[in-house]
């Protein structure tokens, strides 16, 4: 069984049924739904469409909404692409405008208010290069300090400058209502610079009593620089590579990933590692070996999962491409360092003073994977009211599948997300007797465990409420 969860990007290329149905079985957990692109009634025919084969599998398919966000770009110029010469004076207007050479059209109308001279201003993902020699009221003057050709509607970055932008824009506004009205599992929040702007997304989803578990995307230095404070207050994190790259230096980005994962493994939150995973296959059969060592080295670092992005959602080959990359998640599962992985980092923890009921969390999920190891047992089985039992075993990264039971329907989704848990939904159970009644009934029914098989579960005491979990039980099936 893959323990390493696959995000595929649903879009032209995978959003019928009978290529979503391909893609479950070659391995995909979660479709990830870009609001960046496309509309709500083709959003909508999508959410039917997985909905319909999570259904027809009898398997939990997760959806993650992924918020737009406040990208700033430049506007359209004259013609398709325009070059800019190296010396040459750029000037960047919030006023509207069709640029050309000279100028160009910017959407963030408080760029003049942020920027001062000598900021680097970055275009078109980071490969021109401007410095600012000037700021008026309503333009930013501009030194070309890396030319090039470029097209209009290009992304804007600021390496360095302290935005007062919202991570929510209208538009993602208007796009999470939809998310909202048709029960998404997950909410991506793009460009989060820190913990109030995830608070600022709960608060909504609070508000519309969502279920729905935030993602906090770490595409900024800023988010760099607060990146424990919004670890503490996210329910996951995405390494999103591809702007995080443009923001701090390249050869920063592969430490930078390993430091996120662990902090994130440490507190039980789960990560995803996204941009340019496999993005050759957009248009081949086979991936890189490069991309085959990214795909490797980010399970190893400790990811719930790994994303595809156009390779899934507009290229030539989605489904081979998901199978590739479970084929690369079972190969390096099997070389993964079970059991020790983090528990110095979390038991070691408890000397700055974690609460009690977190102490006691920690202790009875780190036994309950030594007690698995130590038997021999074939599975792990956690009931949960909200999927903090699972998660937190999952940290521990044992080498028996996490069986998740839960009789809540988004507990038993967003579990998908977690690194080795398998959800299955449970009618709330109140006794011993009741819990390991319907253990060895769902062994059997998943063919998760066999008569004779030993299974540690692990579960909260009084049964069906959240939070305190203090009990593990061995039973033979």
């Amino acid at each position: 069984m893959k323990k390493t969860k696959i995000v595929a990007t649903i879009g032209p290329a995978s959003e019928c049924q009978e290529m979503l149905e391909k893609l479950s079985k070659a391995g995909m957990n979660v479709c990830r739904l870009n609001f960046s692109h496309g509309t709500h009634e083709g959003a909508l025919l999508q959410v039917q469409n997985i909905r319909a084969v999570a259904e027809k599998l009898k398997t939990p398919i997760a959806i993650l909404q992924d918020l737009s966000g406040p990208k700033i770009r430049i506007g359209d110029f004259y013609q398709e692409r325009v070059i800019l010469k190296k010396g040459t004076i750029f000037t960047l207007t919030t006023k509207a405008c069709v640029g050309d050479e000279t100028k160009a059209f910017v959407n963030y109308k408080a760029l003049p208010k942020e920027v001062k001279k000598g900021n680097i201003i970055l275009l078109d993902d980071g490969k021109k290069a401007l410095e600012v020699i000037s700021v008026s009221e309503d333009e930013v003057k501009c030194r070309v300090m890396v030319g090039g050709e470029t097209k209009g509607r290009r992304g804007v970055n600021l390496p360095g400058v302290s935005l007062k932008i919202s991570c929510l824009t209208p538009k993602d506004k208007k796009d999470l209502v939809f998310g909202i009205e048709q029960n998404v599992d997950f909410v991506a929040l793009s460009f989060v610079r820190r913990a109030s702007d995830i608070r600022e997304l709960r608060g909504i989803l609070a508000k519309s009593k969502s279920t729905a578990k935030i993602i906090a995307k770490i595409e900024t230095h800023e988010a760099i620089e607060n990146i424990d404070a919004i670890i503490e207050e996210t329910d996951g994190v995405m390494v999103a590579r591809g702007d995080l790259a443009v923001e701090v230096p390249a050869e920063q980005v592969p430490i930078l990933q390993k430091m996120i994962i662990e902090k994130c493994n440490v507190a039980g939150k789960p990560v995803i590692v996204a941009t340019q995973m496999m993005e050759s296959m957009i248009k081949t059969p086979v991936p890189t070996r490069a991309e085959v060592s990214d795909v490797a080295n980010s399970i190893l670092d400790g990811a719930d999962a790994v994303m595809l992005s156009e390779e899934s959602a507009l290229g030539l080959y989605p489904v081979e491409t998901v199978a590739m990359m479970q084929k690369v998640a079972l190969m390096m599962e099997k070389n993964y360092p079970h059991l020790d992985v983090l528990a110095e980092s979390i038991l070691g923890d408890h000397a700055n003073g974690n609460s009690v009921q977190k102490e006691v969390v920690d202790a009875v999920t780190f036994s309950v994977v030594s007690a698995a190891s130590a038997i021999g047992a074939t599975a792990i089985v956690a009931l949960t009211e909200s999927g903090l039992t699972a998660r937190m075993i999952s940290r521990f990264r044992p080498a028996q599948p996490i069986i998740v039971m839960s009789p809540n329907v988004s507990v038993v989704n967003q579990a998908v997300l977690s690194f080795g848990c398998y959800p299955i939904y449970a009618e709330n159970l109140m006794t011993i007797d009741e819990v390991t009644k319907k253990v060895r009934a769902l062994a059997v029914a998943h063919k998760f465990a066999k008569k004779g098989d030993k299974v540690v579960i692990v579960a909260g005491m009084p049964f069906g409420s959240s939070g305190g979990t203090n009990m593990l039980l061995v039973e033979v099936i």
